[in-house]
């Protein structure tokens, strides 16, 4: 099956867009597209994929579903556009970027420079209908980025994952961690993080230190 992705990813992934699921995923996807307003636009759909080829990742970030706000959704888990607000989580993400490393709060929420820096944000499920969360569990995406995770961990080595929440936790539990760094925190909603499982986890200033031990960039956050 033909799809619109970045070609280090078309090549490392091309079993998975030949399986059965995969097929019947797109069909759902498409017919939804046609007859809902659905997030990300279209052609954003695997952003997180062509801002970040497969050769080049080195953090994964791992997120739910897309924001089913209008003009949120950008492709990249955690990420707005510009001119959009952050949303709750993702002012948290900032604020414990700020304390970690003492970085003044961006401009903008839109995660693009991280991407760009070989951070793959990647939500479990790739597609959302708007005003419905979770609209799109359960058809296929899920065995997907599992199949992206997988391919991750057993293609490449020192890539650091970062697993917060349950969700996240369960999702990545497959990864090997002989060969990459997980670290591992509560969510950064508002629920999780004023319970104390977020604030002070310093996940970006481990990143860098892992990265910058294994003679890699560090990212800036």
């Amino acid at each position: 099956m033909q799809v619109n992705i970045h070609p280090s990813w078309k090549e490392a992934l091309a079993e998975e867009f030949e399986k059965p699921y995969f097929e019947n995923l797109i069909h759902f996807v498409k017919q939804e597209y046609t007859q809902n307003t659905c997030y990300p636009p279209g052609k954003q759909i695997f952003a997180a994929f062509d801002h970040c080829p497969f050769d080049k990742v080195e953090v994964v970030i791992l997120g739910q579903d897309p924001y089913h706000g209008p003009g949120q959704a950008n492709g990249l888990c955690f990420s707005v556009n510009d001119n959009i607000p952050p949303p709750p989580s993702l002012q948290n993400i900032f604020r414990e970027i700020n304390t970690d490393l003492g970085k003044a709060f961006p401009p903008t929420g839109n995660l693009e420079r991280w991407a760009d820096q070989g951070v793959l944000l990647l939500n479990a499920v790739l597609t959302v209908r708007q005003s419905e969360a979770n609209s799109h569990q359960g058809k296929g995406w899920e065995t997907f980025t599992d199949a992206v995770i997988q391919k991750i961990s057993d293609q490449k080595e020192n890539v650091v994952f970062l697993l917060w929440g349950g969700s996240a936790k369960k999702k990545g539990a497959k990864v090997n961690r002989n060969r990459h760094l997980v670290l591992e925190s509560g969510h950064p909603s508002p629920l999780s993080a004023n319970k104390g499982h977020w604030f002070g986890n310093k996940h970006f200033s481990k990143t860098n230190a892992f990265l910058a031990e294994k003679g890699k960039r560090q990212i800036e956050w």
